[in-house]
């Protein structure tokens, strides 16, 4: 199911064929509007995954600074049973909430109470304590030094902090392996004396502990009362109403002979602590408000959330030539190896991935990214002024089916757009 909407019709007209691959050829004398032909390479390469049963359901959305260019919703929310995917679907978008984290924690630098380049320790004293792991001696016991510096909240937004995930970090494996049965080890070391390397992990947790403190309020509430609720995005939360767990999505399982499983809803939580590293929900629209607001300089619909100077720096490469973005797998039922853009220099902001290269047929250089465990994804390009999300639920992270969705969304939108 595809929904276009009638104010869209002008943008619309300029969507060309892309992902030709899939796209069927239309006769010369075949009575179809220009929309209609146009909409197409979009349309039919989703829809051809769907049909695969490559992937089991997608949300796919574009736009502006100012108004939706694309909507598509394509397959089932779950492949056991009936319903069928639509743009108020719920997702569960697990680090694509480090986005809001992020703004957050900036709106607070606007504001005084956080600075960038102060010891993050000044906020939160626990990450005063924070040791660096040097390796293992002989007998596999953790070798540990002090940080040489302090880390700071730039360290934390950029990822050069030295925190590093388990999943795609072997010496934090085989650190918190050993932490498990030696209560007097610290519970999570750096891999490196921050601002030496960049390693994705859990900074932006520590980030939203930081955005707690500093404002007085639960990072919830932070985001309803400063990000969510004035730009009206009310799917976008940590615990669902019964009304939208009714809109959620299944989590569907990629099986070693890559059949998918769904898998049943996860239980309802009414926990009453939450992180900004993950565990939000969302949905296609409800993200795309967020994009948006950065596309237009940080407001959208009156609604200001960042300063210009603040998106600006959010964009802009705050890593050096420090490479980025590539992930090596150690649970491959959770995620594959990650290089999204092999052959590409990877750069990070405060926020985002940089490509500092174009990519082939889609983004240009200077474009941000990330995305959610569970196959949730998003770009912003500002030279093209367009930003993407697509939304599925499949495990492992890095599916290369829903990749290869993705690529051949993002590259129908930038086509399109050239071709304007």
């Amino acid at each position: 199911m595809t929904a276009w909407l009638s104010r869209r019709d002008a943008l619309l007209q300029t969507m060309g064929l892309a992902a030709a691959s899939v796209v069927p050829v239309i006769p010369s004398h075949a009575a179809t509007s220009l929309k209609s032909i146009r909409s197409a390479g979009i349309d039919s390469a989703l829809q051809a995954s769907v049909t695969a049963r490559e992937i089991p359901g997608v949300v796919a959305m574009a736009a502006n600074a100012q108004s939706v260019l694309y909507e598509g919703a394509f397959g089932l929310r779950s492949m056991a049973g009936e319903a069928r995917m639509s743009t108020d679907t719920i997702f569960r978008i697990a680090s694509m909430v480090k986005l809001l984290t992020s703004i957050a924690a900036l709106q607070l630098v606007e504001r005084g109470k956080l600075r960038l380049d102060a010891p993050a320790a000044d906020i939160d004293p626990t990450l005063a304590m924070a040791r660096v792991l040097a390796g293992f001696d002989r007998n596999g016991a953790p070798q540990l030094h002090d940080a040489t510096k302090a880390i700071t909240l730039r360290h934390l937004l950029s990822h050069t902090s030295g925190f590093s995930y388990q999943l795609w970090d072997p010496m934090v494996l085989r650190y918190v392996s050993l932490a498990r049965s030696n209560k007097s080890l610290p519970r999570m070391p750096l891999m490196f004396d921050p601002g030496e390397r960049w390693a994705y992990g859990g900074s932006i947790d520590r980030v939203s502990r930081m955005v707690e403190i500093a404002s007085g309020e639960p990072i919830d509430r932070y985001f309803r009362d400063h990000i969510t609720g004035p730009l009206g995005m009310n799917d976008t939360v940590f615990v669902l109403s019964e009304k939208q767990r009714a809109r959620e999505a299944n989590l569907h399982v990629r099986d070693h002979a890559g059949k998918l499983l769904p898998k049943p809803l996860e239980k309802p939580t009414e926990g009453r602590t939450f992180s900004g590293g993950g565990g939000i929900y969302s949905t296609a629209p409800d993200y795309l408000t967020l994009l948006q607001a950065l596309l237009n300089g940080g407001s959208l619909h009156g609604a200001r959330i960042l300063a210009v100077d603040t998106v600006a720096m959010m964009s802009t490469n705050q890593i050096g030539n420090l490479e980025a973005g590539i992930l090596r797998t150690t649970n491959p039922a959770l995620s594959n190896d990650v290089d999204f853009f092999p052959g590409t220099h990877l750069r990070w902001g405060l926020g985002h991935m940089i490509n500092a290269d174009p990519v082939a047929y889609g983004r240009s250089a200077g474009s941000m990214t990330w995305a959610g465990l569970y196959n949730t994804y998003y770009w912003i390009d500002p030279a093209m002024r367009v930003a993407g999300v697509i939304m599925m639920q499949i495990l492992p992270f890095a599916d290369h089916a829903a990749l290869r969705a993705y690529r051949q969304f993002e590259r129908g939108i930038c086509q399109a757009l050239r071709q304007a």
